[in-house]
């Protein structure tokens, strides 16, 4: 029996969003990830330029351990763009300093506790090295180009994430497999014409549930389009 058009194109559409829901947020650390605040880490175990990962629910952060347990690692953060307080600034970063950090592209490269920097989760040693099969630069000069990098930078989800910076320092190239998985999630989504029928039928359902207005209209005309345009 053939399969109805427009359910075909909607539970299309939907899959792909769950895909992309599901998918590591490029490197951005939310606190509250992990099972508890004092678990107890193997610090003796870590040298001074190690790469340290903790795997969160949706997304992955990576630091480069300075030594003392002192981590150093990109952070976004909305109240860096608010106040020169480094006694607020200092505090372990939540969510709600997180988030519009992100969105308004503002962080800064940070040193904090293996525990804050952690915050409950399971820590990784120098995971990146198998999976990028890259020599890595000497540990000392490692961790001396984090610390040479700590402050205010720009953030982006994309192109200056937490992952860029701790490649840019052990094997001196800006790497973010996330980022590139991201990449070929994207392509695939609109080189499938299918999302631009997808996209158009539910455009048309929002108008219809909604009635014909600018802020209904445009959206669905032109997110369509655009998905054609550049569909192969």
């Amino acid at each position: 029996m053939m399969k109805n058009p427009m359910l075909e194109a909607v539970s299309l559409l939907l899959e792909k969003l769950l895909l992309i829901s599901n998918f590591k947020l490029l490197g951005v650390c939310a606190p509250g990830g992990g099972t508890g605040r004092n678990r107890p880490y193997e610090i003796s175990s870590f040298l001074r330029g190690d790469v340290l990962e903790v795997s969160r629910t949706h997304f992955t952060h990576y630091g480069i351990y300075l030594g003392n347990n002192r981590v150093a690692h990109l952070m976004p953060d909305i109240l860096l763009a608010l106040t020169n307080d480094k006694g607020r600034t200092q505090k372990v970063v939540s969510n709600k300093r997180l988030i519009p950090g992100v969105i308004c592209k503002v962080a800064s490269i940070r040193v904090d506790t293996v525990e804050d920097f952690a915050y409950g989760a399971d820590i990784l040693v120098n995971h990146l090295d198998e999976t990028l099969r890259k020599k890595s630069l000497h540990n000392e000069e490692v961790a001396c180009r984090a610390e040479q990098q700590l402050g205010l930078t720009p953030y982006s989800l994309l192109w200056n994430n937490c992952e860029h910076f701790v490649t840019h320092c052990r094997y001196g190239a800006r790497i973010s497999p996330q980022a590139e998985k991201f990449y070929e999630t994207v392509k695939t989504i609109i080189r499938d014409q299918r999302s631009c029928l997808a996209s158009a039928v539910l455009g048309l359902l929002s108008i219809a549930y909604t009635g014909l207005a600018s802020y209904t209209a445009l959206p669905a005309l032109c997110i369509p389009f655009c998905l054609w345009m550049m569909s192969g």
